[in-house]
């Protein structure tokens, strides 16, 4: 809001006097209250009177945001009168919209009245000025479970014995300096669990000659893990402790940890990690004498466990259990005689899928459900867990568990979090969907040293890494594309955003309260049109997910009263037509018409004008209107359709563009369009472009392509398709190689490999389709420095592929329809990072390549092959 009120500021030099004075008086007071809000997140733990002041705030928020958003949009909106009446205001410099200026000013008054109340209502019923100091019962409660799991009998460890049989291994290997092990994974996961099992092993307490368990907490004082560390090796060799330890200082606890293990092979466990600035802090004391001394690490935060510890270090990666092992655990607990009865399976198979391989997750729901001796009683539970996880005592220590998680995030990581509970359980969210969702609710603060796509790019990391979200699939060079929530992570987020008021989740049946208490309105189950839904002026952010729900048959209509609407999501929902007020939306900055039936889009599209992302991938539409020339702010368009059929030459459909989408400065994503005289001559004004597709290339087309692509010096990802399979892909040009190109996509014939090829040394990615090649590429590309990824498909005419050296980074290889192919080579040393091989309808290939270790993975289309 304060770079609403900003913007407001710069850019309207007709405001009135009393508008101005009151949103500059605003914009101090927002400030303030931010900085105050930051504050209080940072203490995790407030006391009733903050809590009451936050609330407030939040408030205040949505009438402060309808106020900016209803004046902007007065301020732009087409105005009435003829031509005389508009010169006449500009003569006369006489305000346009004066009675909306004048009920602005009203309403800002009033506003700042409200807000400059709040803290004096707070002071006026604050008794103790001093500040409470409350304890975390979360940080007390992890700290005494996870010494408690010392003592435990483990007679419900089920799962686990291949980790600790990994674990053991490395903790008694011959490498005689010492390492530090790492297991990472999600809160309640059991790293822990894992970690104390290997700790009480009779192997590894033959094994080293003194120990030490240490529970860090997120805030903890070095010298007090010193003192502890100190009790733990003495106690460990029933040695008496010094007398004076708690009186000693940084450099006495120091001497006596050195000191007393420089002669001793020495384990300790560094449980719950949450700062990646433990390790210096404590790595003085752990001495490397050559001694096989080993230290294991358990953490939540991936950044942690790959951190570079200067001395040999391991990670594992903690996973989900396996459906058999989490239902065994949950019936342990669940049920007396460990089997569950028939009537209650399916109810228990659900619980059992919502915890998701999460073992205290299972441990505590089985616990719960074993005082529940009949199926209503289940069905009851089941049907309302999302309440049950904010009421239920038995299930605190999975919330605490989790909450520790989000109370960690930084202050800007939690509504990017937060924002993730409104896509459905189990739906898979890619990397680029959700950065420029972020970027358009205005998430992603302005920093001028970096560019929003890349903060927002490292938030979504940061949260991969954090086991905030789980990652599903990943490039080949390891960066998580698409993420997921855990059932349960999501079920507590849905219940802090409606607590918080900053989104409400919902099954289209909601109510005008229910829709009307947050700007932001998730519909993941209807029964009735959308347009039905009232209460929606208030909504700012309309998602709608009911593709299975809604006969395809049926089109459907937006509903009324989303003038001020920020982001409409509708991917997938049957709707046929937009309304010609659709032009209105002019706070509009993201639109998803993804897979909709949607055949045209409105002229009154180019009124569009804070229009950021446009999505109408898989949709009807063939032709992108004039008007979408006018969209100043817009960065990426999305507009092809695919063919499910791989193997098909038309894969993928362009759409027809103006000309006029040349004018767009700002555009950055342009996928993809379909080639046109009128189009291609203009393509080199196009120079901000990083990702661009093209299909319908025709050979006479070639020079304009590759003057227009010589242009396009940011250009990260391309994708250039012609006419037909028969229809050669002229793009011979030896001046052309975008000099930061990473991904390559060229589908047509190819007389010879373009020697350009050669120089793209940034390429992590090549794809080659229909290319019909006689001659071998790989001589051509085996020194890109970055490649990644090579995906032949019916690309090559030869029987031979010989990979003789090079191709040091490639991970992954696609092998498809290459119908003379009866041979591929892999010398030794070559690929030394390859992890997958395809091979799918090469019907003369015989034998696969001799590559160490495989695991191979049939299919119906060809064969999968993982490099273990």
């Amino acid at each position: 809001m304060i770079g609403k009120v900003v913007s407001i500021l710069e850019n309207e030099s007709s405001l009135l006097g009393g508008v101005y004075d009151e949103l500059d008086e605003l914009k101090r007071e927002l400030k303030s209250m931010r900085s105050c809000l930051e504050d209080a997140d940072r203490k995790r733990v407030l006391t009733q009177g903050e809590k009451s002041w936050v609330e407030d705030v939040r408030d205040m928020c949505n009438p402060v945001e309808d106020i900016l958003e209803e004046f902007i949009y007065h301020m732009n909106k087409p105005q009435k009168g003829g031509k005389f009446t508009k010169h006449l205001y500009r003569a006369i410099k006489f305000p346009e919209n004066l009675l909306e200026m004048h009920q602005v000013a009203s309403r800002l008054q009033d506003i700042n009245k409200k807000l400059k109340s709040i803290p004096e209502r707070r002071q006026r019923y604050l008794v103790d000025p001093v500040q409470v100091t409350i304890s975390n019962e979360n940080h007390r409660r992890v700290q005494n479970d996870s010494e408690a799991l010392l003592f435990a009998k483990g007679d419900h460890l089920v799962g686990i014995e291949d980790d600790e049989r990994l674990l053991v291994k490395w903790l008694t290997d011959d490498y005689p300096g010492r390492s530090v092990i790492s297991v990472v994974g999600m809160g309640g996961s059991g790293k822990s669990t894992l970690a104390a099992k290997v700790y009480k092993n009779q192997i590894i307490e033959q094994h080293f000659e003194c120990y030490a368990w240490i529970v860090v907490s997120q805030k903890y004082v070095i010298e007090d893990i010193f003192r502890r560390m100190i009790e733990e090796f003495y106690g460990s060799k029933n040695e008496k402790v010094p007398t004076d330890l708690s009186s000693m200082r940084y450099k006495e606890l120091l001497r006596v940890l050195v000191d007393y293990l420089a002669p001793k092979r020495y384990l300790v466990v560094l449980d719950d990690v949450w700062d990646r600035n433990l390790w210096t802090d404590i790595n003085v004391a752990l001495q490397d004498e050559g001694r096989r001394s080993r230290v294991v690490l358990t953490t939540r935060k991936e950044e942690i466990a790959l951190s570079s510890f200067g001395v040999k270090s391991c990670v594992h990666h903690i996973q989900p259990l396996k459906p058999s092992d989490a239902w065994d655990l949950f019936c342990m607990k669940a049920f007396s005689s460990n089997s569950c009865p028939q009537e209650l399976q399916h109810i228990a198979t659900e619980l059992v899928r919502k915890c998701g391989g999460l073992p205290l997750a299972l441990l505590a729901l089985g616990g719960v459900m074993y005082s529940k001796k009949n199926s209503s009683e289940w069905i009851d539970f089941s049907s309302g867990l999302n309440q049950e996880l904010r009421t239920n005592p038995g299930l605190e220590v999975v919330k605490g568990i989790l909450f520790l998680s989000f109370s960690d995030l930084p202050y800007q990581l939690k509504r990017c979090f937060l924002y993730c509970c409104m896509f459905p359980e189990d739906y898979q969210m890619y990397r680029g969907k959700l950065v420029r969702l972020w970027i358009a609710e205005g998430f992603i603060e302005h920093d001028k040293a970096k560019k929003p796509q890349l903060l927002a790019e490292g938030y979504f990391a940061e949260l991969v890494h954090r086991s905030m979200l789980q990652a599903v699939t990943r490039s080949h060079t390891g960066r998580a594309t698409t993420c997921q929530m855990h059932d349960l992570v999501r079920e507590l987020a849905i219940s802090m955003s409606e607590a918080e008021k900053f989104s409400v989740v919902c099954n289209g049946e909601g109510s005008d309260v229910e829709v009307s208490i947050a700007p932001r309105l998730s519909i993941q189950t209807t029964s009735r049109e959308i347009k039905s839904i009232t209460g929606l002026a208030k909504v700012r952010s309309l998602f709608v997910f009911s593709a299975n729900l809604i006969p395809p048959s049926s089109a459907i209509t937006l509903p009324t009263g989303l003038r001020l609407i920020r982001v409409l999501y509708l991917e997938d929902v049957p709707i046929e037509k937009l309304p010609d007020e659709f032009g209105e939306l002019f706070n509009l900055m993201y639109l998803n018409l993804r897979r909709t039936t949607l055949k045209e889009l409105p002229k009154s599209i180019g009124r569009l004008r804070n229009l950021q992302t446009l999505d109408i991938r898989g949709t009807k539409i063939d032709v992108v209107p004039d008007g979408i020339g006018k969209l100043q702010k817009l960065q990426n368009v999305h507009a092809y359709r695919d063919n499910p059929n791989v193997d098909n030459f038309c894969f993928v459909f362009g759409t027809t563009c103006p000309s006029s989408i040349c004018k767009l400065q700002g555009l950055k994503v342009l996928d993809c369009v379909t080639a046109a005289p009128n189009l291609l001559k203009q393509l080199t004004n196009m120079t901000q472009l990083i990702s661009f597709g093209i299909t319908n290339v025709r050979k006479e087309d070639e020079k304009d392509l590759c003057i227009s692509l010589q242009s396009m010096s940011r250009l990260c990802n391309l994708f250039v398709m012609v006419t037909d399979e028969e229809e050669y892909l002229g793009m011979d040009s030896p001046s052309f190689a975008p000099p930061g190109l990473k991904n390559l996509v060229l589908v047509g014939k190819l007389e010879k490999v373009p020697r350009w090829f050669c120089s793209l040394q940034n390429l992590t990615s090549l794809y080659l389709h229909c290319s019909k090649l006689i001659e071998d590429v790989l001589p051509h590309i085996q020194a890109l420095a970055n490649l990644g990824e090579l995906a032949l498909i019916n690309a090559y005419a030869g029987s031979k592929l010989w990979f003789s050296t090079g191709f040091n980074k490639l991970v992954h290889l696609y092998f498809r329809s290459l119908s003379q192919l009866d041979e591929i080579i892999i010398e030794k040393g070559v690929m030394p990072g390859l992890q997958r091989i395809y091979v799918g309808n090469c019907t003369e290939l015989l034998m696969l390549p001799r590559v160490y270790e495989m695991k191979i993975v049939w299919t119906a289309q060809g064969f999968d092959t993982y490099l273990r």
